[in-house]
């Protein structure tokens, strides 16, 4: 399949994306997250569009405003819907045998689709989406995720041999397990930003999964945030936070795959 370079516009600025050309009618846009480009951790998200595309399935990604070599001002994730909508528009008018859309976005990405109310895609796919609020530290994790750093930890044979070793300070971690203990007496309060993003989607109509990397802190946040029977919730053991692992790569496509079958 061929992969097109193009450049289009939003509110006055130029950014640039690429599609990865497919015949389906029904297609995959790939949200990034943080200052990220197009191309994703490690090249992930290419390697993932290119992996779609061949299955049948057009994906477009996209650099937002000032990021990479799109013009403009960066607006973070907060302030990103804008140029959310003009990728979609792009997509369509360069695939206009389109009918649907699935948005995937990982972390801040996956939150911003939801702060967009969807962004006007058909599905979305929202993985390790981004709970943290502004200024909050390691402190203020929630308990269950700094249990599960501790299990991680446990279970990792170079993490024990520092510790039988005398190179990890006692006394440290004596002083976060008596934080953790001090945690889980306290009430659970949802964040604001874990509120906002819940009444982002409240009103969509769409299919919706979750993606959650298990060894990644922002999925693990996520999950203490949100309410853990929700059913679109799908987790990937052992995968950290892009799915660079190769099992990871490989269930992160299914789960695209499964998921643009749905609509197609």
């Amino acid at each position: 399949m061929a992969r097109l370079h193009f450049t289009f516009a939003c509110s006055g600025e130029t950014l640039l994306a690429t599609l990865d050309e497919a015949p389906g009618d029904c297609a995959l846009m790939i949200v990034t997250g943080g200052n990220e480009t197009r191309a994703g951790a490690w090249d992930g998200q290419a390697k993932l569009a290119a992996r779609i595309a061949l299955a049948g399935w057009p994906v477009l990604r996209f650099d937002r405003r000032g990021v990479a070599d799109s013009e403009g001002e960066n607006r973070e994730f907060t302030g990103s819907a804008a140029d959310i909508a003009a990728a979609l528009t792009a997509l369509r008018a360069q695939a206009p045998q389109v009918r649907r859309v699935i948005g995937l976005g990982n972390c801040d990405g996956a939150a911003a689709l939801m702060l967009a109310q969807g962004a006007g895609c058909d599905g979305l796919i929202l993985s390790n989406p981004w709970t943290i609020e502004d200024g909050e530290g390691a402190a203020d994790r929630p308990a269950e995720v700094t249990r599960a750093h501790y299990r991680q930890r446990l279970r990792d044979p170079a993490a024990l041999k520092r510790l039988l070793t005398g190179k990890v300070s006692l006394t440290g971690l004596a002083r976060s397990l008596l934080g953790l203990l001090h945690r889980q007496k306290a009430r659970p309060v949802a964040t604001s930003l874990a509120g906002q993003l819940a009444a982002g989607i409240a009103g969509f109509h769409g299919p919706i999964r979750f993606l959650v990397a298990e060894r990644d802190r922002t999925g693990q946040t996520f999950l203490a945030r949100w309410n853990k029977a929700d059913p679109r919730i799908r987790r990937c053991p052992d995968a950290t936070h892009s799915y660079v692992e190769p099992h990871a790569q490989d269930w992160l496509f299914e789960q695209v795959a499964e998921a643009l079958s749905g609509l197609s």
